[in-house]
């Protein structure tokens, strides 16, 4: 079978354009070589599979040769192998990109996305079985999505991580040196990864395609060197000069420090893509002027979190006006509202911004974050309240500042736990997977006349009312009177 299995992919290849014609006899004999096998015989006409299909009939057959052990990571490293066999070199992909580039941005992007996608590096199988919708809110549809795209972490793996040494190549997983990486239980495969090289404020950045597509055309911008992140007037310029690059994309950065910041801070990186999140949509409430800059409008975003929109045909004076903002919020304290800029030496205030083009105009909303802790909130100050840990307990990240939930795998099973024990009277208590939404639950279910076919949009529109609660509680000034007065008491500091 394995013949059938290998002409079944190269026919997917050519078919997704990943390969061209002139090609599927180097590629056959690739894959072959994969599988130790020197015979090879031509199956004839076979049937079409699905990508995930045809790759797990390969991976079945390299178990029962002894190539590989039978488990996810060893899997995801052998086919990521095999397709690399299928895709063009790095220097076919760049040349091809800059010369799409040069009919627009748009074209360009698309064929690079499709690539990711053809090749696998993006495993679009898996990321079909995200749970997504939305949830109207006062301050828009909000995006909630519980992710299961990423695999759960392979025991093997954790314990050949305990076992290593610490390894220095590549230094993360956002480093040049991960294309054509081969990988290893403790880091990726990466065989298939193509890098276009961009760049920005006179530096040479990559741009890619995240594996774990969160939203369409989900990218990473990433530095060239392995330097940490740090929110300054550099990094204003670095974003405004990519979206004047690709207009049809937004990009944004992380913050800079634990708790408010992203998971990876010690690699400078920005996230972006052709999407338009609830936060880009909401309106501005509340216009102001800043002395030294009244020709750029500027105003207070509706939404939980704390947001400052900044715009201009001028880039140059977005960049002035955002340092100067970062600058007086760097040093900022505010006791009576809980904002302090340091304690013991240790900096808490800091930005999340984001860049977009909209009708010829550059924009940019800076978030304000602080990541203070107290003895009764450890987590942050600034952080999901404990009683919302059921739903989301871990940081406030970029993409969901911009209001898109990234929910934990569990509660794709515990949902369904918890709908099943209500419809049949079970105690939530009764069941360690569901006793932690016990509280949760007792706190609306009367609100509901419940039945089989209303509970899990129940369900739903009450995880999404949670998540905008969450995202009130990182706002630093809150949407009640005082603290919005507080905030404007800031702006008048600028």
């Amino acid at each position: 079978m394995l013949n059938t299995y290998i002409k079944q992919l190269v026919n997917y290849a050519v078919k997704s354009e990943l390969l061209p014609e002139c090609e599927v006899n180097y590629a056959t004999n690739l894959i072959l070589d994969l599988f130790n096998e020197s015979f090879y015989e031509d199956p004839g006409q076979v049937e079409e599979s699905e990508l995930s299909n045809i790759l797990s009939n390969l991976l079945n057959e390299a178990v029962q040769r002894g190539i590989i052990e039978d488990s996810i990571g060893f899997r995801d490293l052998f086919d990521t192998k095999i397709m690399n066999t299928l895709c063009p070199r790095p220097s076919e992909v760049q040349r091809r990109f800059r010369e799409l580039y040069k009919e627009s941005p748009e074209t360009a992007t698309e064929y690079f996305y499709k690539l990711s996608k053809a090749s696998d590096y993006i495993r679009t199988y898996r990321i079909k079985n995200d749970v997504v919708w939305t949830t109207p809110s006062e301050y828009g549809d909000i995006d909630i999505t519980i992710n299961l795209s990423k695999p759960e972490k392979d025991p093997k793996a954790i314990a050949a991580a305990l076992l290593s040494k610490d390894k220095a190549y590549p230094a993360c997983q956002l480093c040049m040196t991960n294309e054509g990486y081969a990988g290893r239980l403790d880091h990726p495969a990466r065989e298939n990864l193509r890098i276009i090289p961009v760049t920005i404020n006179n530096s040479n950045w990559g741009f890619q395609y995240s594996p774990y597509v969160y939203y369409n055309e989900h990218c990473i911008v990433f530095n060239g060197e392995h330097v940490p992140m740090k929110i300054e007037r550099a990094t204003f310029r670095k974003l405004l000069d990519f979206v004047k690059q690709f207009p049809h994309y937004f990009l944004g950065s992380n913050a800079d420090l634990p708790i408010v910041g992203g998971s990876i801070l010690t690699h400078d990186h920005f996230q972006g893509g052709n999407y338009e999140f609830s936060m880009a949509k909401a309106k501005v409430e509340k216009t102001f002027e800043i002395k030294g800059f009244e020709d750029v409008e500027c105003g207070i975003v509706k939404w939980p979190m704390s947001v400052i929109r900044i715009k201009s045909k001028d880039d140059e004076r977005l960049v002035e006006l955002a340092d100067h903002i970062l600058d007086i919020w760097r040093g900022y304290t505010d006791e009576e509202a809980f904002i302090f800029a340091e304690t013991d030496g240790t900096p808490h205030n800091t930005i999340t911004p984001i860049a977009r083009m909209r009708n010829g105009e550059y924009e940019l909303d800076l978030v304000l974050r602080n990541n203070i802790t107290t003895e009764e909130k450890p987590m942050g100050v600034y952080h999901p309240s404990e009683v919302y840990h059921n739903i989301k307990k871990e940081n406030i990240g970029l993409i969901e500042v911009m209001g898109r939930a990234i929910l934990p795998a569990r509660l794709k099973e515990e949902m369904e736990l918890v709908a099943e024990y209500l419809l049949t009277g079970e105690s939530l208590l009764n069941d360690e997977k569901t006793a932690k939404h016990d509280s949760w639950v007792k706190a609306f279910i009367d609100d509901y006349d419940i039945t089989k076919d209303n509970i899990h949009d129940i369900l739903k529109n009450e995880i999404g009312k949670t998540f905008v609660k969450v995202l009130e509680d990182a706002g630093v000034y809150k949407r009640t009177e005082d603290g919005q007065k507080a905030f404007m008491k800031f702006i008048e500091e600028l």
